[in-house]
């Protein structure tokens, strides 16, 4: 396993400062936030974020995330997928092997939503093969559909493309509907990315994503599932993904050494070694 930082978790840090100050904290692999990096690129050039990455020796493995793909109608399937497009080339471009696509699916579901649903993964499989990105499918536990791990591995098993997997969550893992012995739907093969946190004094019924603090230090059970990540060989990345507003005020470079020692020590849980 692989650990990095995803930057959402210092929302309101402009991308080049992240990755300065990630990389003094000894991270070498950041989840890029896309609103981030597209913000960055309107007025900066491609090769000014690789010679970013470069200078600072950090790569950009996963990007989050892309919404609005499966059930959309109208125009707004139009423009989500259009945005898709623009992002997997810019995925593309910079070497980012995984995007994460939210299974945003939410409202009262007809026989024609479902068919929508299945329809839309293996689509957009297809357009991220062409650009030589994976999809990672994140389950949303207030989700009308694929609010669960075991029936995101369904929909991924049904569209059966080498381009489509599951990003698993440990956040909508814990609060949704998901269940210990769903983590046996996970594969080598199935699982693209993994993020964790944690949750402390807080009924799975309330939580919220604001209340995502560093894994380890709450009630989440992280054991059995960075168990299960090493049972199936799972040689991916993981990042810590925090949406938490009091943490969006912790300087980048203090939560890039805290967060990565966090993590590090979750990683550690089932073996002395946390690579």
């Amino acid at each position: 396993m692989k650990p990095a930082l995803s930057q959402v978790s210092s929302l309101h840090s402009p991308f080049d400062k992240d990755l300065e100050d990630y990389a003094a904290g000894q991270c070498d692999a950041v989840e890029v936030w896309l609103t981030k990096l597209e913000t960055y690129l309107q007025t900066r050039s491609l090769d000014d974020v690789r010679s970013l990455l470069a200078d600072h020796r950090v790569s950009l493995p996963v990007a989050s995330y892309q919404g609005g793909l499966l059930t959309s109608q109208g125009d707004a399937r139009r423009e989500a997928w259009a945005l898709f497009e623009r992002r997997l080339t810019l995925c593309r471009d910079l070497e980012i092997g995984t995007i994460v696509v939210a299974c945003d699916v939410f409202g009262s579901l007809t026989e024609q939503d479902l068919e929508r649903i299945h329809v839309s993964l293996d689509q957009a499989a297809r357009m991220a093969a062409r650009y030589e990105v994976r999809i990672a499918l994140e389950f949303q536990s207030g989700a009308a559909l694929g609010n669960n791990l075991l029936t995101a591995a369904a929909l991924v098993a049904r569209v059966n493309h080498p381009h489509l997997g599951i990003c698993l969550d440990a956040f909508h893992y814990y609060v949704g509907p998901s269940q210990s012995e769903d983590l046996g739907a996970l594969s080598k093969e199935n699982l693209f990315h993994v993020q964790l946190c944690d949750l402390a004094d807080t009924p799975r019924e309330l939580a919220a994503d604001a209340q995502r603090i560093l894994p380890g230090d709450g009630d989440i059970p992280l054991a059995p599932l960075v168990a299960r990540l090493r049972e199936i060989g799972y040689d991916g990345f993981v990042s810590v993904e925090l949406l938490n507003p009091q943490l969006w005020q912790v300087p980048p470079r203090q939560f890039g050494e805290i967060g990565l020692t966090a993590l590090r020590s979750v990683l550690g849980i089932a073996s002395m070694d946390a690579g």
